[in-house]
């Protein structure tokens, strides 16, 4: 801030110069000497005289030149500060633009990543699920061949009861045949 103080300095310094020359030259003027004199007397007069012939020109005069010269200094400013915060802005968005397309780049090698190792634990997963299935199939044939064995085994026992059970028949058969047979 302080060199905005002394920018606002700097007018009411030049206006004080002015006010000083003017009263002077009233004061030469009323003496009789008239504005060639005072050109000639000193170098802050000369200097004075041209200052305001030079606002004459510009179109400033009288005690409002400070005022307008203040307010053109304060437009400026005031410009100034509307094109540095603008400036501010465009390097902000800038900046955000670049946040934004790096974070892209950054969520985006994360989610290959992501999906590398993913697609890594499904091949180990479906390595261990083939081998399970593999030992499953391994398992269900032998259980169909055992069933297939005790198949057979239900059957010849099956048929062995069968022979049994006829031959007891037929020797109560013979007996009883026999036994009528003597009876008779």
């Amino acid at each position: 801030m302080p060199h905005i103080e002394g920018k606002d300095q700097e007018p009411q310094l030049f206006r004080e110069s002015k006010e000083q020359q003017q009263g002077e030259e009233n004061r030469e003027e009323e003496a009789g000497r008239g504005p060639a004199r005072s050109q000639v007397s000193s170098p802050s007069v000369a200097t004075s005289s041209a200052n305001r012939q030079l606002m004459m020109l510009e179109g400033k005069s009288g005690p409002f030149s400070s005022l307008d010269s203040s307010i053109d200094i304060l437009k400026k400013r005031a410009q100034e500060l509307i094109e540095n915060i603008n400036e501010s802005r465009q390097k902000d968005h800038a900046l955000m633009t670049n946040f934004r397309d790096s974070l892209k780049i950054k969520v985006s090698d994360l989610t290959e990543k992501l999906e590398e190792r993913m697609y890594q634990i499904y091949n180990h997963h479906n390595k261990i699920i083939q081998e399970k299935l593999q030992e499953f199939t391994q398992k269900m044939a032998k259980i169909s061949h055992l069933e297939t064995e005790l198949k057979q085994v239900c059957h010849t026992v099956e048929n062995v009861y069968k022979d049994l059970c006829v031959q007891p028949e037929a020797t109560i058969s013979e007996e009883e045949q026999t036994h009528k047979d003597g009876e008779c």
